[in-house]
């Protein structure tokens, strides 16, 4: 995943705890901004339509239904891309 704060590439073992925080500018990693649920446009800014509502999206926080989020630093959502090109490869002749 990315720190949302500094870009940096973070490496994860596991699930981060609340209270993790980025090896080079120290945000918190666990929080909204740094989920693959979180959201800016959507209700509550986030997608998971169970969790709770958070105030502060860049501080840690408890929630069970985070995913960090493994987009790249310019905003591309490797997943996505990925997922594409082996569609894309299926369907070559």
């Amino acid at each position: 995943m990315f720190c949302h704060n500094c870009q940096t590439e973070i490496s994860l073992a596991v699930k981060p705890r609340r209270n993790d925080t980025c090896p080079k500018c120290l945000a918190y990693v666990h929080c909204c901004k740094n989920c693959r649920f979180y959201d800016p446009g959507a209700h509550n800014q986030c997608h998971e339509p169970q969790a709770e509502w958070v105030k502060d999206k860049e501080a840690g926080n408890y929630c069970d239904y985070f995913e960090p989020n493994d987009s790249a630093p310019d905003g591309k959502d490797t997943r996505k891309e990925e997922a594409l090109k082996k569609l894309n490869e299926l369907f070559k002749k």
